[in-house]
């Protein structure tokens, strides 16, 4: 016989040709998908690696050596063949419908359990097909079986089933997400997880599991949505003699500072009455609430005892007359070589206040009022870089000073923040210019020292910019 005429040779023909030129072709898809990045990468890997050999092979066993589809060698072949089938059309279509999905779009909020049931569904119909075609099963009664258990189990689990069901429905809505913060009757907390029956709520106390059904009968608050739009209050109480323009506007300078506050936004303090005032501060994230109060209250503490004012009613006496002389003689007096008259001048014109720990103790640019001189504890010389991020210059401790500028009217060239809690000696700059003015040695010191912070803030300024 010719072996044209065989009726093997052209399926010979035709494995051995396109099955190198369908590698090929798979191969350079592939890795095209693979520069893109595409979800699609991983299906092609499949059909290339498994699926088209095993299909030629199946080709080369049933239509070129002629061997019958009911032999168990190629039921066992077609069995697996099948099983690659399905397993490509279900990662493929996971990878095209919900993978490169729009974050905003159903597929996005479709949850996880109706795509596990959808999987379960198309498994089971395709194995039925490979029991059927395959094997010769007959799966008509098994699914009848099926169905009368499935109605039955159903009648006797209504209840339950309805309430799955309806947590399933809120959770296809997606009102919140993983990470996200809750405002339930029952639990305050953010999202640590999300399954078919209950929802988890990392709270202060612990972790709260709460149906999905409850969530999906009552109402609740996501903290978290709109994004970045978190609003912390917190109100705290003076003295009905305090000036309410004097306290807001302390209480806004101190929230003003605080390093959970959204950029962008500023906070807003308002008077409630009897005493009572609320600060609103818009927050990057829920998660901060805690955080921002526990460094607000103290910073509102100190400031509102330097600034003379009454928190909780409360008076301060730390800034005593005593205390003032004492620092002068310790500190101030040896720093600018005064004499004891200029000590005793410099007395009524001078305060002992305290600083809390990261509370602002210099503004950089601003020009100051007054030379704060360190009595105790540690300040930190900071400069802002031109993308934002704060550098730190040096470390002042226990008789340096800030606010050097002062004499000279220029704005400062750095900020200074307090490491720790921090006293100081405040002295007004009228004041303190009649004492200094007649010292032409202290003056020319002063300003080598203002050059040189200066010069220090610019270079490191200058060389975090280049980096």
């Amino acid at each position: 016989m010719n072996v044209f005429s065989a009726p093997w040779f052209y399926w010979a023909l035709g494995i051995a040709v396109g099955l190198p030129v369908g590698l090929i072709l798979l191969t350079e898809l592939h890795n095209a998908l693979v520069r893109r990045k595409s979800h699609l990468a991983r299906q092609v890997s499949l059909l290339r690696n498994y699926l088209l050999p095993l299909g030629a092979l199946l080709l080369l066993l049933v239509k070129a050596s002629q061997i019958p589809a009911g032999d168990g060698m190629v039921r066992v072949l077609t069995t697996l063949f099948g099983f690659m089938v399905l397993v490509l059309l279900l990662s493929g279509l996971n990878a095209t419908v919900f993978q490169a999905a729009p974050e905003s779009s159903w597929r996005k909020r479709l949850p996880t359990i109706f795509l596990d049931v959808a999987r379960f569904a198309l498994i089971g119909v395709g194995l039925a097909m490979i029991l059927s075609y395959i094997w010769g099963v007959r799966v008509g009664g098994l699914f009848t079986a099926l169905g009368v258990t499935s109605v039955v189990i159903g009648l006797m689990l209504q209840n339950s089933v309805g309430q799955i069901v309806s947590g399933l429905f809120m959770l296809f809505e997606q009102p919140f997400r993983i990470d996200d913060w809750l405002d339930t009757p029952t639990a305050r907390g953010r999202v640590v997880e999300v399954n078919w029956r209950s929802v988890h709520i990392e709270t202060g106390t612990g972790l709260r599991i709460t149906p999905n059904s409850m969530l999906a009968t009552t109402s609740f608050t996501n903290l978290s949505r709109p994004g970045g739009s978190h609003k912390c209050m917190i109100t705290t109480k003076f003295a009905l003699a305090d000036p309410p323009n004097t306290v807001c506007a302390m209480l806004t300078r101190c929230a003003s500072a605080l390093p959970q506050l959204k950029p962008g936004v500023a906070p807003v303090t308002v008077a409630l009455g009897g005493g009572e005032y609320r600060t609103t501060v818009r927050l990057k994230s829920p998660a901060d609430d805690g955080a921002t109060q526990a460094t607000f209250l103290p910073w509102v503490w100190y400031a509102a005892r330097r600034e003379g004012l009454h928190l909780d009613e409360a008076d301060d006496e730390f800034s005593t007359a005593e205390r003032v002389r004492d620092a002068l003689q310790t500190v101030v007096g040896p720093e600018l070589r005064l004499s004891l008259t200029d000590q005793q001048s410099l007395v009524p014109y001078a305060k002992v206040v305290r600083y809390g720990a990261d509370e602002i103790v210099q503004h950089a640019g601003l020009v100051p009022n007054s030379m704060t001189f360190i009595l105790a504890g540690s300040v930190r010389l900071t400069v802002t870089a031109e993308d934002g991020s704060v550098v730190s210059i040096g470390t002042l401790h226990e008789g340096a000073f800030v606010g050097v500028t002062a004499l000279t009217r220029q704005p400062n060239p750095s900020g200074a923040v307090a490491l720790e809690e921090v006293t100081a000696l405040e002295i007004d700059r009228e004041h303190l210019e009649h004492v200094v003015m007649n010292k032409p040695t202290l003056l020319q010191e002063l300003g080598r020292l203002i050059e040189e912070r200066q010069t220090k803030a610019q270079r490191v300024g200058h060389r975090e910019r280049v980096g």
